[in-house]
């Protein structure tokens, strides 16, 4: 299945602007969740929020951010307050400067895009892959989404086709350094050294090849999981019955006649559309 684009950007270094499609480098969806049931009947849990003042459960409505300056000391924000304090979203990163790739410790690294060319943008992206490539340099620039602002390094990529990965990077203050970690100088002896090299010499390969590493975790869960359905160790979470409405039908229909009919002006408005309704889980599953 062809992946699909997620938003459109432009990237831009000097008076160069280059269209691109931003693709999902990563699947989170893969990953293996499970819910949180009540033991007992295995229902599903709701979360709650609970006032440790009063004890008591406190509505989502009545809840509001606050920030911790001081022990158990917090200053309240409004969400209109911290929406003004969101970072405009642009639909371009503009490139600032080019290092060598080398240079950016992956430490830095977060979550990873694929940029793929849009519409007239396919020359001047090969040129900026190529570029990248044969200088051995990546692209540092900004680029804000979702109310924040990200620093993102462009660099090139190439699986049977010249392409780019747009990395978002940590900023400075994310990233703790090697100095505050406890490690003791010591000295290494030549011979410990020699051995060292061999044995990574023997246990060298020319790339990384990803396929070489299995979820060995992900599998067991997927045939525990399996197991446990084959041998109908299943919950289902069942709603509540709830009393049959009786209905008097001429009743119904004697009142439906009785409404009065809608103003002129109203009836040639378009009728709002409603919510579709919820269905109980019961109807649902008769319904599959």
């Amino acid at each position: 299945m062809a992946a699909r684009s997620i938003a459109s950007l432009t990237v831009s270094f000097g008076l160069v602007s280059i269209p691109v499609k931003l693709y999902s480098a990563t699947e989170a969806s893969r990953a293996i969740s499970f819910n949180m049931l009540h033991k007992a009947c295995g229902s599903r849990l709701k979360q709650q929020y609970i006032c440790v003042k009063e004890e008591v459960v406190v509505p989502r409505e009545e809840t509001v951010k606050g920030y911790e300056f001081a022990k158990d000391q917090y200053v309240m924000f409004t969400p209109e307050e911290l929406k003004a304090l969101e970072e405009t979203g642009t639909h371009s990163a503009e490139i600032t400067e080019f290092v060598p790739l080398k240079t950016v410790d992956p430490v830095y690294f977060d979550k990873a895009y694929y940029l793929g060319p849009d519409k007239g943008g396919a020359k001047p992206y090969a040129l900026l892959a190529r570029a990248l490539r044969e200088s051995g340099r990546c692209a540092l620039g900004r680029w804000a989404a979702r109310g924040k602002q990200y620093i993102v390094m462009i660099r090139p990529v190439e699986d049977l086709v010249e392409g780019l990965v747009m990395q978002q990077l940590l900023h400075a203050g994310e990233v703790r350094a090697l100095r505050d970690i406890d490690i003791p100088k010591t000295d290494v002896k030549p011979q410990e050294l020699k051995l060292a090299q061999q044995l990574i010499e023997q246990q060298s390969a020319d790339k990384f090849d990803p396929s070489q590493y299995t979820d060995e975790v992900r599998a067991r869960i997927e045939a525990a999981v399996q197991k446990k359905v084959e041998g109908q160790e299943i919950t289902t979470t069942e709603q509540p019955e709830q009393g049959a409405q009786v209905i008097d039908l001429m009743e119904a229909l004697r009142a439906s006649l009785e409404k009065k009919p809608a103003k002129k002006a109203q009836a040639n408005k378009l009728p709002a559309e409603k919510p579709a309704e919820k269905q109980p889980a019961a109807k649902k599953a008769a319904k599959k």
